[in-house]
C-alpha cells in the first residue's frame, strides 16, 4: 500500500481503500461547505450526506452509498426499519463550481454545525463535525490508553 500527500491510502492500482486526514473549514452563511481537495479525489463529485451514530454527519461517495443501500436492501423489513432514519434524512449533494456542497438545515441542526467545522477521513466515508465537538471527542479518543484498549478489543 502507498500513502500519499492527498490524505488517501491507495493500492498500487489506484483503487481508493481509505479516507484519512483532518481538515478545518467554515460553513458560509448559506450552509455551504468546501470539500477538501484531498478528499474530493476519492469521494468524486456527488456525495450522500446523512446522520451518524455520533453527533456529526457522514459523507459517502456514490459508490459507497450504493454498497450501503444494497446491504440494507438485503436485510429483512424489520432490520431495514431500524436504519430508516439514515435514509429518511440523507441528502444527495453535488459540488458547485467552487467545490462546495450545500448542507441542508436539518442535517446542520443534527450535528450542531454553525460556522467552524472539521472534516475528517473515516476509512470508507468522511465525517463533518462541529470543530468544538470534534476537539472534545478527539481529546477523549486520542490517548495511548484508549487506542491500546481498542486495538486489544478488535484483536490487532
Amino acid at each position: 500500500m502507498l500513502g500519499d500527500e492527498n490524505g488517501i491510502v491507495q493500492r498500487i492500482t489506484g483503487e481508493t481503500i481509505g479516507l484519512t486526514g483532518e481538515f478545518q473549514h467554515n460553513l458560509d452563511a448559506k450552509g455551504r461547505l468546501f470539500i477538501p481537495a484531498k478528499l474530493k479525489e476519492s469521494l468524486g463529485s456527488v456525495y450522500f450526506v446523512t446522520v451518524s451514530m455520533d453527533k456529526c454527519l457522514s459523507v459517502y461517495s456514490s459508490d459507497s452509498w450504493e454498497r450501503l443501500s444494497e446491504r440494507v436492501s438485503a436485510m429483512s423489513y424489520t432490520q431495514q426499519r431500524k436504519v430508516r432514519p439514515v435514509f429518511a434524512v440523507a441528502s444527495r449533494c453535488e459540488l458547485d463550481a467552487q467545490g462546495r456542497i450545500l448542507l441542508p438545515q436539518n442535517l446542520r441542526d443534527f450535528a450542531g454545525l454553525t460556522k467552524s467545522v472539521t472534516v475528517i477521513g473515516a476509512n470508507n466515508h468522511a465525517e463533518i463535525w462541529d470543530t468544538d465537538t470534534w476537539n472534545a471527542k478527539k481529546s477523549e479518543e486520542m490517548t495511548p490508553e484508549h487506542i491500546a484498549e481498542i486495538f486489544e478489543e478488535l484483536g490487532f
